[in-house]
């Protein structure tokens, strides 16, 4: 059975959502520069080998929609080259690896693409001047009408026992509420992480940490974009400490200890192994195996738990396994949850920051950390990095990669 390695790597600088660097940008140009960024670092790779593209997109729609992918082979030049765009919401691009690894195992192609992207600020882009309502999951700010749900041994707000929410989408803030509610972590924790978050992403661009990640980005008005816009320099825990809730009057979540909204895009080439011998490169990194879960969508901030349980027992492996660990910085409270419920040391969790200082542009994410996730087993110098997500209704997400460069 072969093996998957990822060769090559890029992402863009992430932009803050309608303010930021890369409100110009289109998703599906965006990605494209990224593909072809990541496809330069493998000259010896004919892009006629390529046998999939394959890319996550968290809420496709608008110029988000007529599957991109496609749209972005074409606009390469590589007529002959597939492509498809796909879904796990805030998993997309984690997905879109996932296939390209079960593909190259199955002995159904030796070489794909493997990308993301998320362009915030276009979603309502022509419709609207504001972003979408408070019937979306990401930004919904109103507290819901809720009642009280008790299983598992936890008690939460479940809206759907009340009618007020029909499905799986609700606010993802309030789920990040339940899950500081019924895991008992506090505002002062969740403050300190973001701070940690923060001044940690600050540590890390010092030192040109993500400098070797970044692919700059070329905007329509020929700049050129290479920095991420999120990241506070200096921030402090008296600073964050001092901010209001966003989603509960009496909760603890707010706009400091949460991930902001951004855009981005990032692509990977992922490989057979002998693809990559035959053509005389050496892998970043080889995919050893991954996992998915599924809880109740009112506490989706732990899907971590399961996700990651699930990619541990079928890489035949422990925690106490893992050197590094990226748990999707959504909200601090869930980070945290997540972490004590797995025993994750702390000192081997998000180490150069997440995405409360980085952002989290929902597609493009779980390419983001694969590519972060690989810079630090490199810089370490450590062997095995596990990364994992929430995911928007009630899903987790997970994936184990041997450090081989």
């Amino acid at each position: 059975m072969s093996e998957a390695v990822i060769v090559a790597m890029a992402r863009s600088p992430i932009g803050r959502a309608r303010k930021g660097s890369l409100v110009d940008m289109r998703a599906d140009d965006l990605v494209a520069q990224m593909v072809k960024a990541a496809l330069e670092k493998v000259p010896s790779l004919d892009p006629a080998e390529i046998e999939d593209l394959i890319l996550g997109c968290g809420m496709p729609g608008g110029e988000q929609g007529f599957n991109m992918a496609r749209n972005v082979a074409v606009q390469l030049g590589y007529d002959s080259l597939p492509g498809t765009t796909i879904t796990r919401y805030c998993s997309s691009s984690l997905q879109t690896t996932r296939m390209a690894f079960h593909a190259i195992k199955a002995g159904e192609g030796d070489v794909f693409i493997s990308a993301g992207v998320e362009a915030v600020s276009r979603f309502t882009k022509g419709n609207s001047d504001t972003l979408p309502d408070t019937h979306n999951p990401v930004f919904a700010t109103a507290e819901a009408r809720t009642q009280d749900f008790v299983g598992g041994g936890h008690k939460w707000s479940d809206p759907r026992l009340s009618g007020a929410l029909p499905d799986a989408y609700i606010a993802m803030g309030q789920t990040a509420e339940n899950v500081a509610q019924i895991s008992g972590v506090s505002r002062e924790e969740q403050d300190r992480w973001a701070v940690r978050s923060q001044n940690r992403a600050e540590a890390a661009i010092k030192a040109g940490f993500f400098e070797r990640e970044i692919a700059p980005v070329t905007l329509p008005n020929g700049s050129v974009v290479s920095k991420d816009d999120s990241p506070r320099a200096g921030t402090t825990y008296e600073a964050v400490s001092g901010l209001n809730p966003v989603f509960r009057p009496d909760g603890t979540v707010t706009a400091g200890n949460a991930c902001p909204l951004n855009d981005g895009a990032a692509a990977l080439v992922i490989m057979s192994e002998v693809k990559a011998k035959n053509l005389g490169l050496k892998p970043l990194a080889r995919i050893v195996a991954t996992g998915v879960s599924a809880l109740s969508p009112e506490i989706m901030g732990l899907g971590p738990v399961g996700a990651t349980r699930n990619a541990l027992i079928n890489a035949g492996m422990s925690v106490a396994d893992i050197d590094l660990f990226e748990i999707n910085e959504a909200f601090a409270s869930q980070v945290l949850a997540s972490a004590r419920e797995l025993e994750i040391d702390e000192d081997r969790l998000n180490v150069s920051g997440g995405a409360i200082a980085l952002g989290h542009p929902f597609g493009m994410t779980g390419a983001r950390i694969t590519a972060t996730l690989i810079n630090n087993l490199q810089t370490s110098g450590k062997g095995l990095g596990l990364e994992t997500m929430c995911v928007g209704g009630g899903q987790g997400m997970a994936m184990i990669l041997e450090r081989i460069s």
